[in-house]
């Protein structure tokens, strides 16, 4: 499948910012299911490109803006031809083995919530990615999915306490208790294309988890599937912090507002070769 990506970011301030730094996120790597046609990163009009590699292999470029700044635009734009491998990952850059993923994270911190839902689980639940299945379903039945309920800062504990959230939530969430049973897991951030086109206020997340022979398999458990050519893969990290597509620090600018715009769309040329 071949999506077009549109994700516009809008900062404004109320007093303008004496000062900007940002971290970005947001250049999708090459891997056996994705191969990049077309991706270019704006801030205000100017073309941003990668200039370094984070220690978990994702393509960063850091900013750094002297004011006064009233308000910031970042803009992708970009197609990326995708493929279906039932949630299995091949082809990524990996800095870090696997063991590694086991370390805890501040938004993935294990506690009674997270002991809880690990213990509900059922004893013949399987084993590799049987019991990663029955996880995935066991997340999406503790946290319905609703926005506005919690943020960016939200933990797993949270989340699975509170019982509401989107799809971070449930990703810290199976990550929390994927690590508790043994198994390594890490946060993934991207875009999920819908048979809606219309504008989201959010790209996605989900997570992965290292399963044997299989290596890195994807689960989305705010949707109850393994990612499919309908997701495109951006970063990874141990949590959102880790992984997503920018955060920032600035000086001054006491009252921000942010805007977020998504739009993931088949793109027109596949559209056009369907209907010959």
């Amino acid at each position: 499948m071949r999506l077009s990506i549109r994700h516009t970011t809008t900062y404004r301030y109320e007093h303008p910012a004496r000062r900007i730094v940002q971290a970005m996120r947001l250049w999708p790597a090459p891997c056996e299911h994705q191969q990049v046609a077309d991706w270019q990163v704006r801030v205000g009009g100017r073309l941003l490109k990668p200039r370094s590699t984070d220690g978990f292999g994702n393509a960063e470029a850091t900013l750094g803006l002297e004011g006064p700044v009233e308000e910031l635009v970042v803009s992708v734009q970009g197609q990326v031809v995708t493929g279906d491998t039932h949630g299995v990952v091949r082809g990524t850059r990996e800095p870090l083995p696997p063991m590694y993923f086991l370390t805890t994270s501040p938004l993935t911190e294990p506690g009674e919530q997270v002991g809880a839902l690990l213990g509900s689980l059922p004893a013949d639940r399987g084993e590799g990615v049987a019991a990663a299945h029955a996880l995935m379903s066991a997340v999406r039945d503790r946290i319905a999915f609703q926005t506005e309920e919690t943020h960016a800062e939200t933990t797993a504990e949270e989340a699975l306490a509170h019982g509401r959230g989107v799809c971070q939530d449930h990703a810290h969430a199976m990550i929390a208790v994927a690590r508790q049973s043994g198994v390594p897991a890490r946060f993934v951030s991207g875009y999920l294309w819908t048979d809606s086109e219309s504008e989201s206020p959010a790209s996605h997340a989900w997570c992965e988890l290292f399963l044997g022979a299989l290596g890195w398999v994807g689960f989305d458990p705010a949707n109850g599937v393994c990612p499919t050519d309908a997701y495109v893969r951006i970063a990874v990290g141990r949590d959102g912090r880790d992984a997503a597509p920018i955060r920032g620090l600035r000086e001054g600018g006491a009252v921000e507002s942010l805007e977020v715009t998504v739009r993931v769309a088949q793109a027109l040329q596949q559209t056009q070769s369907q209907q010959q």
